[in-house]
């Protein structure tokens, strides 16, 4: 519904920023898809099912990091898009347009899908019952080899710690941009009139600071559990405890769960900051009453 929403262009926001809002939605519901419900509920209660056998267990690894790469690295590009429309003028009307918005995405989609190609040839059977090969372990080379340890480190920097601290750096800059931008012209405004006059520019800006920093802020927030454990275990350079009782497996779980969680947060964002969207979203409840009493009568 929030994509199609969007895709409609009708709650005031440009194109460029559409098509990234649009973008993320989509990814947001294929993690959502791939990570909760083929993943933590289907292979939970239906262990048998087809996506145990290992011809479908590759593939299956390859959509679930593509999906969650693909969230991940959209929502840098729309934090980058914002940092650009604020605080450089010069790239701004170069980059910040429809045209550009739909390259990016279209580029990060396509990198994301070919960055995680070896995926297809990580595992092995886990077992084979009745000539029928079941589960993935992952290949004991890859645990030996450079090539696959030096694979496995990138995935989980690109897919963790390299967007984190970039949204985190990014805000950053915009805050200090926008922070000096305010004082400045509420300078001018004081020399010029000596009134407290409304200023429409820095009004609309701030509705776009509000929109950018509450996607920012609330994936940090949500992220911030799993990257902090990851980094724990890469500084001690040590595995994962797998006791459930241990500190660092509660940490790692719960971090998964917000990690997760942070899939379905910008449709509510877009809810508490944008009245237009609230709108449509009503629309769009009572169109379907509507149809639906019809079909009722």
């Amino acid at each position: 519904m929030t994509a199609v929403i969007l895709s409609q262009g009708k709650c005031g926001l440009s194109r460029g920023i559409t098509h990234y809002m649009v973008a993320m939605a989509i990814s947001d519901i294929l993690v959502l898809i791939f990570h909760v419900l083929l993943s933590e509920i289907v292979t939970y209660y239906f262990p048998s099912s087809f996506l145990s056998q290992t011809e479908i267990c590759p593939s299956y690894a390859y959509l679930r990091i593509v999906s969650l790469d693909c969230s991940v690295w959209l929502t840098v590009t729309f934090t980058f898009e914002r940092f650009i429309n604020i605080c450089c003028q010069k790239l701004r009307l170069r980059f910040c347009t429809e045209k550009t918005a739909a390259v990016v995405i279209m580029s990060m989609c396509v990198l994301s899908c070919l960055k995680y190609i070896p995926f297809h040839f990580m595992y092995e059977p886990s077992l084979i019952i009745d000539n029928i090969e079941w589960g993935c372990q992952v290949k004991t080379i890859l645990f030996i080899s450079a090539g696959w340890v030096a694979f496995s480190w990138i995935c989980t920097i690109s897919v963790s710690l390299l967007p984190f601290f970039l949204i985190l750096l990014l805000n950053s800059l915009t805050v200090r941009h926008v922070l000096a931008a305010s004082r400045v012209r509420k300078t001018l405004k004081r020399r010029g009139s000596g009134q407290n006059r409304s200023d429409s520019e820095m009004e609309n800006r701030q509705k776009s600071i509000v929109l950018l920093f509450a996607v920012s802020i609330t994936y940090i927030l949500l992220w911030m559990t799993e990257t902090v454990t990851f980094m724990y275990t890469w500084i001690t350079i040590s595995a994962l405890d797998q006791n459930p009782t241990s500190p660092v497996y509660i940490a790692n779980e719960v971090g998964l769960f917000l990690m997760h969680l942070s899939s379905c947060m910008n449709t509510c964002i877009y809810g508490l900051t944008q009245s237009k969207f609230r709108n449509e979203v009503k629309n769009a409840i009572n169109f379907l009453i509507t149809r639906v009493t019809k079909l009722i009568k």
